[in-house]
């Protein structure tokens, strides 16, 4: 029966796990000083190590003729343990066991020594998919447990394992495995394999694994059927990728804004049945090694991810591109990423972002001017808020000039006032003359104090000699210009309009009945608009 090249060239010892010296070489030192701990927490992205390492360990703290840390693998426990058939050894799954009663199961069972073994060793693997309660039931045997039992973890989403877990553990963080240590990898797997695999093949599917030797392995098994000589363009056809001529090709037309050329290249892909979502990935990984040439071109070449090819080709596409451009152009197809998973057509989506990027459309949409509605609403919530919590309490109309508001514009104070002076305490209101420019003044007002000019809505204003008196249906607007900063930017706005300076003095026109009125009616249109809210959320659940 085939045996997959991923499983049958596992590792199964701590010399062959490649770019993870740092916890193999601490493993062994701990084995061979019989000091290992009783539980381990083995964290990393996929393929790096985590399960094989747990299982090498679990084989060396029980091997009898243990060869430097390492396990001999020809005592009959090694054989039994790779083979599957070592009871002492229990791998459970916990995205297919992770109740609490499946941890009740392995609490009740760790009580129970060893059959052939020194250790009964239990592995979790993807530890983070245990439920809480499970999390909980293991906390006291993994904190207290019998001399004879180890615990080893492993998961690739530690930020989901509780504290309590991996405070009673020793923590190791799996590293992604180097492009140049997969490859090489590769070659030595090919070469047993007897299968013909070029230099370049190799580089294209570790930099197509990202970190993970399991992906890297399985790859080339998969091209190992697909084609006879395994190059980078079997690799790319395989992989379903765009070949590295054809990704220059966008990469080169985005930086000419050659929309056109860009699209070309688009369709030839597509119509070879390459996979759009593949391609604006790959697009994504290329433009990030351009900026990283740009931004820090003294070290770029060691924190890149390319082949020593492409990277003259990079170099001269990152020297006529500007970085925040290709920043932009990054953000731009990352969005584009992340849409092409919800919409219908992926093509549309991919091509109308290529000509984004490529400069070809602006945003030539007319700015809207919302300072008149914005007004509305900061009027209706003034009124809403004039209303005292403690009940209505209308202030009693003033016919008396001498009690309502009245302040001096100080927007113009070297100026020159009319001519005529008067006393703002004995004017009578049928000696005014009406303001025929005060829509003018309104206009000007809302420049100035936009937020405050929706008090005055439907107001007027009449003046005699050097008074302004001011005639408004809202008798907020009195409250509100009390605030100096408010009276300035009126008479700025009056003096911008008539040239001159005026004290003002305002009256409110609204009778007392006609105020309490009209805060019954914006206190009832809340409570109905909470009401009708509370109406549709009962219907919506």
């Amino acid at each position: 029966m085939y045996k997959a090249l991923y499983r049958k060239w596992r590792p199964l010892t701590f010399d062959d796990v490649i770019s993870q010296q740092h916890i193999t070489d601490t493993l062994k030192n701990q084995i061979k000083n019989d000091k290992t701990a009783h539980a381990y927490l083995f964290t990393g992205s996929r393929g790096t190590g985590k399960t094989t390492c747990a299982r090498i360990l679990a084989k060396a703290v029980n091997c009898p003729n243990m060869k430097d840390g390492s396990p001999c693998l020809e005592c009959d426990i090694c054989r039994d343990a790779d083979e599957g058939a070592l009871t002492d050894i229990i791998e459970i799954d916990a995205a297919s066991n992770n109740g609490v009663g499946d941890i009740r199961d392995l609490r009740d069972g760790a009580i129970y020594s060893p059959e052939r073994c020194r250790y009964k060793v239990y592995i979790i693997d993807e530890v983070h998919m245990l439920s809480i309660q499970a999390f909980n039931a293991l906390l006291k045997i993994m904190e207290e447990p019998p001399e004879y039992v180890k615990f080893i973890l492993a998961t690739t989403e530690i930020q989901k394992v509780p504290a309590t877990i991996t405070s009673r553990c020793q923590r190791y963080d799996f590293r992604r495995i180097k492009q140049k240590d997969i490859a090489a990898r590769l070659l030595y797997i090919a070469s047993q394999e007897e299968i013909d695999l070029t230099e370049d093949g190799a580089d294209m599917i570790a930099k197509i694994a990202d970190g993970g030797m399991r992906d890297a392995v399985s790859l080339l098994d998969q091209c190992s059927v697909t084609a006879e000589r395994i190059d980078a363009a079997a690799v790319s056809n395989t992989a379903g990728i765009a070949g590295r001529d054809s990704l220059f090709g966008i990469l080169e037309a985005v930086a000419d804004s050659d929309a056109a050329a860009a699209l070309a290249v688009t369709d030839k892909l597509y119509n070879m049945s390459k996979d759009l979502t593949n391609l604006c990935e790959e697009l994504i990984l290329q433009l990030r090694n351009i900026m990283l040439i740009k931004a820090s071109p003294a070290n770029a070449e060691e924190i890149i991810v390319c082949t020593p090819d492409e990277l003259g080709r990079l170099k001269a596409i990152a020297e006529r591109t500007e970085l925040a451009d290709i920043m932009n152009r990054i953000e731009a197809l990352q969005a584009c990423r992340e849409r092409m998973m919800r919409v219908l057509n992926r093509r549309v989506e991919f091509e109308m972002t290529l000509i984004k990027i490529c400069g070809k459309v602006t945003n030539n949409a007319p700015a809207i001017d919302n300072s008149e509605i914005y007004d509305k609403i900061k009027q209706l919530e003034d009124k809403l808020s004039a209303v005292p919590q403690g009940g209505y309490q209308p202030a009693q109309r003033s016919r008396d000039m001498r009690e309502v508001f009245a302040a001096s514009s100080p927007a113009a104070d070297s100026e020159p006032a009319p001519d005529t002076k008067v006393d703002i305490n004995t004017v009578k209101e049928e000696e005014l003359t009406p303001c025929e420019r005060w829509d003018e003044i309104m206009d000007e007002f809302r420049k100035l104090n936009p937020s405050c000019a929706g008090s005055l809505e439907g107001s007027t204003a009449s003046t005699k000699g050097n008074v302004l008196c001011v005639f408004t249906p809202n008798s907020f607007f009195i409250k509100l210009f009390k605030n100096k900063d408010n009276a300035v930017s009126l008479g700025r706005a009056i003096y911008n309009v008539l040239g001159q300076k005026y004290r003002l003095t305002a009256r409110c026109t609204t009778s007392v009945e006609e105020t309490k009125n009209l805060a019954e009616q914006l206190i009832q249109k809340a409570v109905n608009s909470n009401i009708e809210t509370a109406v549709d959320n009962n219907t919506n659940q």
